[in-house]
């Protein structure tokens, strides 16, 4: 797994986290992520990760929920909705070329979600980017 992948399995495992537990927001991200990535520069990666889809979530959903044909965002299993959030972002705010940012969130929909999971998130964010 490159440096970059294991950030974004990092980031996306914040994101699920405050998902799941916004009461605990994102105050302890910097620890969160120092205890698993051993290098500055992974850590800063997922931390722009997970801050940039914190910061663009409403429009992030909205786009993601236009794309989602009968789901909302809401209904969606919290690891999908997460990865698609963290797909999204990169497709739309970073420099990561646009088939990378799928093909890494589909890689970790396999390790994480369903069976449906990477047909699933590719679908929508393919969906995304033919609108770019």
């Amino acid at each position: 797994m490159s440096r970059r992948s294991r950030a974004r399995e990092i980031a996306l495992q914040a994101l699920f986290q405050e998902d799941l537990n916004p009461e605990n927001a994102l105050g302890n991200l910097g620890v969160f992520l120092a205890a698993r990535l051993q290098e500055e520069e992974q850590r800063e990666f997922a931390k722009l990760l997970v801050l940039g889809v914190k910061r663009n979530q409403a429009e992030l959903d909205a786009l993601l929920a236009d794309k989602a044909e009968h789901w909302s965002v809401g209904r969606m299993p919290a690891t999908d909705r997460n990865l698609l959030r963290l797909g999204a972002y990169e497709i739309r705010y970073s420099d990561t070329p646009h088939r990378v940012a799928i093909n890494e969130a589909v890689e970790l929909a396999k390790r994480y979600g369903t069976a449906n999971s990477p047909q699933f998130i590719n679908g929508i964010l393919d969906k995304l980017i033919e609108r770019k």
